[in-house]
């Protein structure tokens, strides 16, 4: 099995990077923040992440490529750096700190690209998940300052708590019905959004998450730290992995049931 422990040392430097620098313009009254293409916000910080994250890795890894929300793919070959640089960029223009530096690498296989290297930076939480393929999930202050993760082992929907990020993606894609049968069926739903539901299913906190529409940067870091903790990270049409669109995460004993609910039409 390949060695993850100095790819994963990298993503910590990298994120503390992205933190400082983030953290650095979170609630500035002179933010600047644009609005992109498809209608989403793009703020000068999470561009300035971004380039700072790409600087670092040209200079570690430059036969590695880079995949970012902001500036696209650079590079090419079996490993690449996937890189959200502010996951929840809503919430951090309005000064709300649910939001997250997303770092992966992902590596070239027989069923395509899949991350073996995660790291999930929410520094106005104060928290910070990763894991690394074989080397299982962790959250702590440090590698060296850490808490091994594990889902919970809830196996009735009934005593099922469900996180969820909003309702319209689902009312657009024709699966609200089974999206609001779902939430009547499980014990407890919040609506907590971005990364942060499939880091509290790696924590055992949650026990099932989804969201209908999502890129690979969303998603690249979370599905390892989910599956290192010995959940289930599938797309809503059950295919392992962060490349759907979309993403459904759970403990596992209760992967079967979310599918189903969500693919009512």
């Amino acid at each position: 099995m390949a060695d993850y422990h100095d790819d994963l040392r990298l993503a910590h430097v990298l994120a503390d990077a992205a933190d400082a620098a983030t953290m650095d313009r979170f609630r500035a009254l002179d933010l600047k923040v644009e609005t992109k293409p498809d209608m989403t916000p793009v703020s000068e910080a999470d561009k300035a992440a971004e380039e700072l994250i790409r600087g670092h890795l040209q200079r570690a890894r430059p036969r590695d490529a880079v995949l970012g929300e902001e500036y696209g793919v650079e590079g090419t070959g079996p490993r690449r750096w996937v890189i959200d640089p502010i996951d929840g960029t809503k919430n951090y223009v309005r000064g709300v700190p649910v939001w997250a530096t997303l770092i992966a690498l992902m590596e070239a296989g027989p069923g395509g690209f899949q991350p073996v290297v995660g790291v999930v930076s929410a520094p106005a939480l104060g928290r910070r998940w990763w894991a690394a393929k074989g080397l299982g999930a962790y959250t702590g202050r440090s590698l060296s300052s850490a808490t091994r993760l594990r889902v919970s082992k809830v196996a009735e929907l009934s005593d099922a708590s469900f996180a969820y990020s909003s309702l319209s993606g689902w009312e657009e894609q024709g699966r609200l019905d089974g999206f609001l049968d779902l939430t009547r069926a499980c014990w407890r739903t919040r609506g907590y959004g971005d990364f942060w539901p499939y880091m509290m299913v790696a924590e055992g906190s949650v026990d099932i998450c989804a969201e209908p529409e999502l890129s690979l940067w969303d998603m690249a870091a979370t599905a390892i730290v989910v599956q290192e903790a010995g959940g289930t990270f599938t797309g809503l049409d059950g295919k392992p992995g962060p490349h759907s669109g979309n993403a459904a995460a759970s403990n596992g004993l209760l992967h079967e049931e979310l599918l189903g609910y969500l693919n009512q039409r």
